[in-house]
């Protein structure tokens, strides 16, 4: 291989995964590195001074394979806040801040910064073959543990996407409820993989009526439903099952609400709690929508990478 400069890492340590990627524009290939942060059982998640020591620990086994090519890096993008908004912030994000900074000195690799939403949008875009979206208007949601946004979405010359929010969850986020239920059920946390399993072995359906208050959600009442169903004895199976029949028809109204404000525009779903299948089943049969692949729905840093591209190119013309 020809020793080109035509490669961008991309660094993101979001609140439970350190995660590392080097985009090619060459050939349009990826090259991923993640480790989830440890939580012990029966926990909901880390405090905010545990998540930055373990990224901070994980961070040079996570990119090793990535700096196997860093004679061949242009830029770097790394995720500096959870949001493109004022008074974003979280301190796990700093751990990868700080990694970045110190390999911008190194390679002399010019510095993009960017949110951790926006790289899940832009990994989701990769994902599925439309960062010919960067230039239009789109609907996005990011769905995890930290958010249940939908958001419009239209072209921006400095962050590449100027995401704007449209609709969000009131209280309770769609994947902090999936493992609080989990977590009552004795699963180990995160859940999302385990619930899904579950559901997947029930053969109950459930007609359920969501209300939205606007074009919000609230979803604390479907974790007192869920722990309520666990006393009563309701088999895991069909717990989950309800679970997550619940958040994907919260999601629905939630893109029916948009579609109906916004137009008949792209809509894309990013975030981990995306990647289960049932929930994307439920979405597929009605919206011509476009969803990342499950390697690019969970945290990842691709898109940071490719945002740190598009960022370049807009710099300097091209690569």
């Amino acid at each position: 291989m020809l020793d080109i400069k035509s490669c961008f890492i991309g660094i993101d340590t979001s609140n439970y995964t350190t995660s590392a990627a080097l985009y090619d524009f060459s050939d349009n290939s990826m090259k991923s590195e993640k480790k989830l942060l440890p939580v012990k059982s029966g926990q909901c998640g880390l405090r905010q001074s545990d998540a930055v020591f373990h990224h901070t620990a994980a961070l040079s086994g996570v990119m090793q394979e990535v700096l196997a090519d860093s004679s061949r890096v242009i830029g770097i993008g790394v995720s500096s806040r959870p949001r493109n908004i004022e008074g974003s912030y979280m301190p796990c994000f700093l751990a990868g801040k700080n990694a970045a900074e110190i390999l911008s000195y190194a390679l002399g690799a010019e510095l993009f910064y960017t949110s951790h939403q926006l790289g899940h949008i832009a990994a989701a875009l990769y994902s599925c073959g439309r960062t010919d979206l960067f230039k239009k208007e789109f609907i996005a949601f990011h769905v995890s543990g930290g958010t249940t946004d939908c958001l419009y979405c239209t072209p921006d010359e400095s962050e590449i996407i100027k995401a704007e929010l449209f609709s969000s969850s009131l209280d309770l986020k769609a994947g902090q409820a999936i493992d609080r239920i989990g977590v009552s059920m004795g699963l180990d946390f995160p859940c999302g993989k385990a619930i899904e399993k579950l559901a997947l072995d029930s053969e109950k359906n459930f007609d359920i009526k969501i209300k939205l208050k606007g074009n919000d959600c609230c979803l604390s009442g479907l974790e007192n439903i869920c722990k309520k169903m666990l006393e009563d004895k309701v088999s895991h199976e069909d717990t989950a099952k309800y679970c997550l029949t619940y958040i994907g028809k919260t999601v629905f109204a939630m893109t029916k609400a948009a579609i109906k404000s916004l137009g008949d525009i792209p809509v894309v779903y990013a975030g981990g709690v995306m990647s289960n299948v049932y929930i994307r089943q439920m979405l597929e049969k009605e919206f011509d929508a476009f969803f990342a692949a499950p390697e690019y729905s969970c945290d990842n840093a691709a898109g940071t990478a490719v945002i740190a591209y598009e960022k370049y190119k807009r710099k300097y013309g091209k690569c």
